[in-house]
């Protein structure tokens, strides 16, 4: 479980209880705040008891209510930190903010989706899912509307280095695809929230077929890694004005390349004859620069 509290709410949110939620609610939205707060005052602001509270720790990772707030505390400094130096009080864009502040947010927020996706990666399981790909005849690829560009990427990243992969974004060739997987074959999925139909129905075939299933996701307690076999967990957070966010297809571009460079590692000489081959395959359709006016 990743270190950072603010990563660990996010990512429990969805499996909490409604008392629960409420609590992970505002300590995600004023971390420091809360951190000075009784366990009595947390409750009475969130409506529910001090038992409730003391569950919520536990249920989080916590052995009480004091390591709870002292975990809060360190986050609250270190996220007022990363906000000081991209000049950004707050990370949620407001209709009010102007153009600079909504570049200065966005890259605020990119920044921590790829450095808190890093963190957080299961270097095993990384390694598990290389050496699965590595070892397989075929690699089957599935995504759905943002999350079926990261799917996309590792696709046609794979193909370039020599292997035999296919990325599906429509749901019916997605089904039939995983329906003639076979053990010893792959099956990726990608979904931001782990519970996109597409998604978890095509792992769900892949994996009565027998093959090795990989989920994407940025919540590691979804249905979709619970059904899958390895799970790469990304981290990222969608706002009021961004669902489907930057921020998300750049923490699963992520993925797509530490799994690339994973195989790559693994295969350098295959590799760069491959990479060698397709660039001069597509060298004639680049056009010169003109020089001059």
């Amino acid at each position: 479980m990743t270190e950072d509290i603010l990563v660990r709410l996010r990512q429990a949110l969805p499996g909490l209880r409604r008392s629960e939620q409420r609590i992970a609610e505002v300590a995600l939205a004023e971390p420091a705040t809360v951190a000075g707060l009784s366990i009595t005052e947390l409750a009475a602001r969130c409506g529910t008891s001090t038992a409730t509270v003391a569950r919520f720790c536990r249920n989080v990772g916590f052995d009480g209510y004091k390591s709870f707030c002292l975990a809060l505390a360190r986050a609250a400094v270190d996220e007022s930190g990363r906000r000081y130096h991209f000049g950004v009080s707050e990370g949620d864009i407001d209709p009010a903010d102007s153009t600079r502040d909504v570049v200065r947010k966005l890259a605020f927020q990119e920044a921590r989706a790829v450095e808190e996706t890093a963190e957080a990666l299961d270097l095993d399981e990384v390694d598990r899912v290389v050496d699965a790909i590595i070892e397989a005849p075929f690699i089957d690829v599935y995504g759905s509307a943002s999350s079926g560009l990261a799917a996309q990427d590792l696709g046609q990243k794979l193909r370039r280095i020599g292997l035999f992969a296919n990325a599906w974004t429509d749901a019916h060739l997605a089904l039939t695809s995983a329906a003639v997987l076979r053990p010893g074959l792959v099956a990726i999925a990608f979904s931001h929230s782990g519970e996109t139909e597409e998604a978890l129905s095509a792992i769900e075939t892949a994996k009565r077929a027998g093959a090795f299933t990989v989920a994407i996701t940025n919540f590691p307690d979804s249905p979709l890694a619970q059904l899958s076999d390895a799970v790469l967990t990304t981290v990222s957070r969608e706002t009021r004005f961004r669902y489907g966010a930057m921020s998300s297809r750049m923490a699963q571009l992520m993925i797509v390349d530490v799994i690339f460079m994973g195989v790559a590692q693994r295969r350098p000489e295959d590799v760069t004859a491959s990479l060698a081959a397709t660039l001069a395959a597509v060298e004639g359709r680049r056009r010169p620069r003109r020089n001059g006016s």
